[in-house]
């Protein structure tokens, strides 16, 4: 629980200050075995705060809201939605000097140094992993060094962040360590770095976790997505899932299924491929992740302007036969939640060498589709005649608590605009910060 919004919250609906703060007392004594006096003091002092942080102006206090919640507009959860808010992050960035930039929707970014290129790329954990932080801290990890691997780099470094609320156990930390460095020692990555504090100090309540592990990679050939042409043919490893297929057996009763994300098959694909000139000829690589392959489908395509064709009947065997199972008895789009697998695009006359190479580290490899001149649009080959594949608002709703979220249906419209508003405002505020700094240099 968050105590400062929960004043916040009164204070700006004109609530009586001791009503906040006898409300607040009584939410704090249900989280902390403390005695009234000490929950008095507390809700007072987080009342005093939030009153002397109230309404204070200009654009180092203010935020130019959107009036859409991140919830509302599917932020983070793998859709449309998060991806046009990705892309108002990009324009926010604007154009910079990376090899590979945020603007190309990519796994990881680039700078080149020299003859070589640094990739960086980060991932939060799954949020619903909270309560299991080895799987959290092993999945982000896998996470990370995927998105760095799809873009023809070799991993050299990891490094951590993690939150945990004020009640949260200090274990927390160290089993989300034990997962990251499961990963990393069994890969040869180091950690070398991170940094652990409590999700908003004293004013949050409970026990949830949150954090992210990043990697930083070395690469002589970028795989990135722009690299996809017309007459490139499409090669998928098998999945199993990770976070989100974790999430999905935990909360709909079949966590035996979990055990089925517990592998390093994408890494050891990727290192056989890094590991050689088969490299040179791909490409572009991604994983398997945002809103399944129906959105990274649509996200390459839009990236590399060209038309992607998908064929349904290939993708079925190379998803883990128990995920499948589950997925299939749940009701869950296997296109439209993060497989984890590995897609590659090359040209025709190398796609038997990638394969039986990929192959040969003990990872399945099929085609499943091609790549065509046209327009920027993926398409899925059902029983021979070609549907739209384009993504949902939202991923595919893989728990019971997302199948509920799922039926609030907003303005999509409406919210886009307010959201591309809200962009524009911070693009604007951004301008004139540093017109202040620039005026002071001189």
């Amino acid at each position: 629980m968050d105590v400062e919004d929960f004043a916040r919250r009164g204070v700006r609906t004109g609530q009586d200050r001791e009503a906040i703060e006898e409300a607040l007392a009584d939410r704090v004594l249900e989280f902390k075995p403390v005695e009234r006096a000490y929950a008095t003091a507390f809700a007072r002092a987080v009342v005093d705060e939030a009153l002397l942080t109230s309404g204070l102006e200009g654009d180092l206090f203010e935020t130019t809201a959107s009036g859409v919640t991140m919830g509302e507009f599917g932020v983070g959860s793998r859709g449309t939605g998060d991806f046009f808010a990705h892309s108002q992050i990009a324009r926010i960035i604007g154009t910079t000097t990376a090899s590979v930039g945020v603007d190309e929707m990519d796994d990881a970014g680039a700078v080149r140094v020299g003859d070589d290129y640094v990739c960086c790329a980060v991932d939060g954990m799954h949020s619903r992993l909270s309560d299991f932080p080895f799987l959290a801290g092993f999945h982000a990890t896998r996470a990370t060094l995927r998105d760095v691997l799809v873009m023809g780099a070799r991993p050299i470094l990891l490094f951590s962040d993690i939150h945990v609320a004020d009640d949260g156990d200090v274990a927390k930390i160290f089993d989300y360590t034990a997962g990251i460095t499961t990963v990393g020692e069994e890969f040869g990555v180091p950690l070398v770095s991170g940094s652990t504090l409590r999700i908003g100090g004293d004013m949050v309540l409970g026990s949830r976790m949150t954090g992210c592990v990043g990697t930083v990679g070395i690469a002589r050939h970028l795989t990135a997505r722009r690299g996809l042409a017309p007459g490139d043919v499409l090669l998928m490893t098998e999945g199993a899932g990770g976070g989100t297929i974790a999430t999905a057996a935990l909360y709909s009763g079949h966590a035996e299924v979990v055990d089925r994300t517990i592998n390093l098959q994408f890494l050891y694909a990727c290192r056989a491929l890094i590991d050689s000139p088969l490299l040179e000829t791909v490409h572009a690589m991604t994983d398997v992740t945002n809103g399944g392959l129906r959105g990274d489908a649509h996200e390459m395509a839009r990236t590399a302007d060209c038309r992607i064709v998908v064929e349904e009947k290939a993708i079925g065997p190379l998803v883990d036969p128990e995920v499948k199972t589950m997925l299939d008895t749940l009701g869950i789009d296997p296109l439209g939640v993060s497989l984890d697998a590995l897609l590659i695009a090359a040209p025709r006359e190398a796609v038997d060498a990638i394969a039986d190479l990929i192959r040969g580290a003990g990872v399945r490899c099929e085609e499943i589709g091609r790549v065509e001149a046209g327009p920027a649009q993926a398409v899925l080959v059902v029983d021979g005649q070609e549907q739209d594949f384009t993504p949902r608002f939202r991923e595919a709703a893989y728990t019971p608590l997302k199948k509920v979220v799922d039926t609030q249906k907003g303005d999509v419209e409406m919210m886009t605009a307010r959201v591309e508003a809200a962009a524009a405002a911070a693009i604007e505020k951004k301008r004139r910060i540093r017109s202040r700094l620039a005026a002071r240099r001189s």
